[in-house]
């Protein structure tokens, strides 16, 4: 680590602490995570069922979000590489994050209901198409969030010329 004094957050890395949030609270909504999630550690092997399952995965990747969300934080004292670190990890969950959310929604459909939806009413008119634009514009926002721990990151490297460098 360079030895010079600490270097000042940059203003994008806290930026992204209100990105964490929404992307945590996206996360939690979309893969109706519970509030707690148990961890089995019996095993070495004992996770291979659990990381296969989306609300496991997200959850996971709520907790780096809770981890990013204190770095993020003014005056709480950390590091580049623990900056990076924890985007890095983040970053192949929230790719997935919106198809897999899609793909959940769908298996998660009473499709019968919907289709009720859609006979319409008394008259015999179809009813309202469902809501694609707020499903859309909750993806976009997830993206920008996404995004700017993207911009975080780059801001972190271009700060610290790419060294181990104390963040406060």
């Amino acid at each position: 680590m360079h030895d010079s004094e600490d270097l000042p957050k940059p203003r994008e890395l806290l930026a992204a602490r209100d990105a964490a949030a929404t992307l945590f609270a996206t996360l939690q909504r979309w893969f109706g995570v519970p509030t707690a999630v148990t961890i089995d550690l019996r095993t070495v092997d004992s996770a291979v069922e659990e990381l296969g399952d989306p609300q496991y995965v997200m959850a996971m990747a709520m907790r780096k979000l809770q981890a990013l969300h204190l770095l993020t934080t003014p005056g709480v004292r950390t590091t580049t590489d623990v900056v990076l670190t924890v985007i890095q990890d983040l970053e192949r969950a929230l790719m997935q994050a919106p198809g897999m959310h899609l793909r959940y929604a769908v298996a998660e459909t009473d499709w019968d209901a919907a289709l009720a939806e859609l006979d319409g009413d008394e008259d015999g008119e179809l009813g309202a198409p469902a809501d694609d634009t707020r499903a859309a514009d909750d993806i976009d926002a997830f993206r920008a969030a996404h995004a700017a721990l993207h911009e975080a990151a780059r801001a972190v490297l271009r700060a610290s010329d790419g060294e181990i460098r104390r963040l406060v």
